[in-house]
């Protein structure tokens, strides 16, 4: 993990699939327990589900909180 990856999270559309649009670090969990059973894809975009899928699945969520205070 880079540090930037935590802005990225908040930045980085979905680009395909169910909730194509929707910023990573706002998908739901059973979405990202989804990949975590059948597999992230290849890439940048599997990197950055796999992280949010372990920040989600421990509960580490108001990790994100300053970070979204200071993008808004």
């Amino acid at each position: 993990m880079k540090p930037e990856d935590l802005e990225r999270l908040l930045t980085v559309q979905m680009p395909f699939g169910k909730h194509k649009g929707t910023v990573i670090a706002d998908l739901p969990g059973n979405y990202l327990n989804w990949f975590a059973r059948e597999g992230f894809p290849a890439g940048d975009i599997g990197r950055l589900l796999q992280l949010m899928h372990e920040i989600d699945h421990n509960g580490l969520g108001d990790l994100l909180k300053p970070l979204r205070a200071r993008l808004r």
